[in-house]
């Protein structure tokens, strides 16, 4: 077996400890926002598209590239591409939430919702593009830049769905 593929391998525990961590989680955000549907209360469809939507999408990258890269006879070639792929998107989704709906347009309570939302993201889409491109020269490294991309999303989809349940079930009507 080709050493390249052999470093898949070795990650395929973490990418599949991360591919049912965001799946579980993404279906329990799903879970109480269709609970919390029956509550009448002020916090509803713009809040809840710009603070839900970047949580599932977070939580759906981190899914997607887990299977991206456990795709059996994967080469490197092909996970550079993918990576890199998902990595620009991502950028390019929190460049179009910093300038669609940033603070200045008011769509974001508080300018802190920045950091959680859009800042954080960015770097996480950053450092998964930048393993993705190091997969070619070093891919350990590569491989561990990536990695550490997917955990920081992953945290930080949690931290914004657990936001967004506190405030949905602790809203008054």
């Amino acid at each position: 077996m080709p050493a390249q593929q052999l470093r898949f391998e070795q990650w395929a525990n973490f990418y599949v400890i991360t591919s049912a961590a965001a799946a579980t989680l993404l279906g329990l955000l799903f879970v109480v926002i269709t609970l919390a549907a029956d509550r009448q209360h002020k916090y509803r469809a713009p809040h809840i598209r710009i603070y839900l939507t970047p949580a599932v999408i977070y939580f759906s990258s981190v899914l997607v590239m887990s299977a991206l890269l456990t795709v059996p006879n994967q080469t490197r070639l092909t996970a550079v591409i993918c990576i890199c792929l998902e990595g620009a998107v991502g950028l390019g989704y929190c460049g179009s939430l910093a300038f669609r709906r940033g603070i200045g347009n008011a769509f974001y309570e508080a300018r802190s919702d920045l950091l959680p939302y859009v800042v954080f993201p960015f770097v996480a889409y950053a450092l998964t593009a930048a393993g993705g491109l190091l997969l070619l020269q070093t891919p350990q490294i590569g491989l561990d830049l990536v990695a550490g991309g997917m955990l920081v999303l992953l945290a930080i989809a949690i931290r914004n769905s657990w936001a967004i349940a506190v405030t949905i079930v602790s809203a008054r009507d």
